[in-house]
């Protein structure tokens, strides 16, 4: 699997880095090189007899209208898996993820943005970065918790994701995973056997909403995610 990976980044590096390039004019966020890069997903998965991973619910209907994408975080694998939803969206992914040779540098070429955790200063920065990307009709994706838990159970969200559709004036799309702490355990990179969903839920408007309901659509979406989370939990167990 991380031959897999491997291979096939440093394959699409030149072709990512070239497009970032003489694209300029006509894709200043790399949008196509961002769906490119993704599709490394796909043959992962794809060449992977351990892994049944499968995308639920209904993709936006144009992909160009900006969503704050969230979902809960429980793998590395959860980057996999959201890799195989049919349209792009600029990651927010802690600095030490981008500074991964060759895997990396492609994050920084398609215009992902880095964060150093923990660096209040950074974490604004990257809003910004995110905003802007926003103003031109491309979605993020934030992992609300900030980490991945290391139980079952989810970590509270922080307010970022939420502050952000807030004050850019787009929706928030949910997002439930379950079965991926299965496929790679935090602080372990084997790979094990895993039936692992990703459910796109509905998006929840933020039109007329102000600073002050942060808290409350957190809250909303938190629980949302939270209860879809636990159904495919059920589900996927009485499956097994």
């Amino acid at each position: 699997m991380w031959s897999v990976l491997g291979a096939l980044a440093v394959l699409i590096l030149p072709l990512v880095a070239l497009w970032r390039l003489v694209g300029w004019p006509v894709d200043r966020w790399n949008y196509l090189g961002g769906r490119l890069f993704r599709l490394i997903a796909v043959a992962m998965v794809g060449l992977s007899p351990r892994w049944r991973f499968e995308v639920r619910g209904t993709p936006p209907a144009n992909a160009r209208n900006p969503y704050v994408v969230v979902a809960n975080h429980e793998s590395f694998a959860d980057i996999v898996l959201l890799s195989l939803l049919p349209w792009e969206m600029k990651w927010l992914s802690k600095v030490s993820i981008m500074k991964i040779p060759v895997f990396g540098w492609i994050m920084w070429f398609v215009r992902d943005v880095a964060v150093h955790r923990g660096r209040a200063t950074s974490a604004r920065a990257a809003m910004a970065e995110c905003a802007i990307r926003l103003r031109g009709r491309v979605s993020v994706m934030i992992f609300p918790e900030g980490t991945r838990s290391k139980t079952s159970e989810m970590l509270p969200f922080k307010d970022g994701a939420f502050r952000l559709a807030i004050e850019a004036g787009v929706p928030v799309l949910p997002i439930a995973l379950f079965g991926t702490r299965e496929a790679i355990a935090k602080h372990d990179w084997r790979v094990r056997r895993s039936h692992a969903v990703a459910e796109i839920l509905a998006p929840i408007p933020t039109t007329g909403m102000t600073l002050e309901d942060v808290g409350a659509l957190k809250a909303t979406v938190r629980e949302v995610i939270r209860e879809r989370r636990d159904a495919l939990r059920e589900e996927l167990r009485r499956a097994s």
